[in-house]
């Protein structure tokens, strides 16, 4: 797909050669970016990959032998807050592939294979080593994904972002599955069991608040060491979203339905999944609620309903299991050196709601 450069109403196209003696400084920095992106994105390619970077689209062969009545499946969705201290921190790569898996998981859940992934990186001046920094995260992201990087847009926007250093990120990920194997949740019912898995800290929610808590009003430093964390600051902050792809590939076979717990932790995702009639019931005492999450609640004085409501609180994805298959799921889990725990039940329920017993 083209890439742009886009400014006063006008594009560069990512494709054009740019190596002319009147290029601008803007255009100059815009080529060197995109010149790194394609040839990294290279090493995502696969056979179904039709296209180069720089068309007008990107080119994907659906093999519609192996995913027979083929339903594509596609998320979209940004870094949030979480990119500002990847700025200020240096950490860029990070926060391309906490956006790859996001996208992957949010795909997986619904039981799709991840087919290609779609950025968007804007700034107000691009800086070519940064932009090769993004583009070796999305690469690697992609590639531990199964999924191409097929193209993407450059964007130089001088007039909304400021200060220079600081950019936006977005990514776009497409993925099919049969429909007879499409997973909605809609054969969940009462009395099936919520098996969850760890996140691995904050994954991309709750930046804002959590930044606000930890860096202005208790004024610890990023490099700064916190007893009550167990870790420095930025390295809490910056821990990754992970990717659930491989579980929820082996929990297939027993799982009626699958919640990634992003933005509304627990309280807003589990209910997306539920049919009308039922609720989830969590058990608080399942599970040790990571330090992060503690402190962040005592830092800011935060009641459960809030942290549940704000933070994953732990948790990164639920899998609706029929209780006779929760067994067979844990050994399986257990053969992926996959940690788990058993968070609660389905319930019946005059609302979809999360119910913290």
């Amino acid at each position: 797909m083209e890439r742009e450069r886009k400014t006063s109403g006008k594009a560069v196209h990512r494709a054009a050669p740019l190596e002319t003696a009147y290029a601008s400084p803007a255009h100059q920095r815009v080529a060197e970016a995109k010149n790194r992106i394609r040839g990294l994105a290279r090493r995502t390619f696969s056979k179904p990959v039709l296209s180069e970077l720089g068309g007008f689209a990107g080119l994907f062969a659906l093999d519609t032998a192996k995913f027979p009545e083929p339903v594509l499946v596609a998320s979209a969705d940004g870094v949030g807050s979480k990119l500002q201290l990847a700025a200020e921190l240096g950490l860029h790569a990070s926060v391309a592939a906490d956006l790859v898996n996001h996208c992957a998981n949010d795909l997986a859940v619904q039981g799709a294979t991840p087919l290609f992934f779609l950025d968007h990186i804007a700034a107000a001046r691009l800086d070519a080593e940064v932009v090769g920094q993004i583009a070796s995260g999305f690469v690697d992201a992609c590639r531990a994904n199964g999924m191409a990087l097929l193209g993407g847009e450059t964007a130089e926007m001088p007039l909304l972002f400021r200060p220079e250093g600081h950019y936006e990120l977005a990514g776009f990920a497409v993925g099919v599955v049969s429909r007879p194997q499409m997973v909605t949740g809609a054969t969940i019912e009462e009395g099936d069991v919520l098996l969850a898995l760890p996140s691995t800290g904050l994954h991309t929610e709750g930046y804002a608040l959590a930044q606000r808590l930890l860096l202005e009003e208790a004024g610890y430093q990023h490099g700064q060491y916190v007893t009550a964390l167990g870790d420095k600051v930025g390295a809490a902050l910056m821990r990754p979203h992970r990717s659930y792809l491989t579980p929820i590939r082996k929990l297939l076979p027993y799982a009626r339905g699958f919640a990634h717990i992003t933005g509304g932790g627990l309280s807003a995702n589990l209910p997306r999944i539920l049919p009308k009639g039922l609720g989830a019931e969590v058990d608080l005492s399942s599970w040790e609620v990571p330090a992060l999450f503690a402190h962040l609640a005592e830092l800011g004085t935060l009641g459960r309903a809030e942290m549940f409501a704000t933070f994953n609180m732990g948790v990164g994805l639920v899998a609706v299991l029929r209780p006779d298959g929760v067994k067979a799921a844990r050994l399986v889990l257990s053969r992926l050196n996959e940690r788990c725990f058993v968070l609660g039940r389905v319930v019946r329920s005059t609302q979809r709601t999360v119910l913290y017993r």
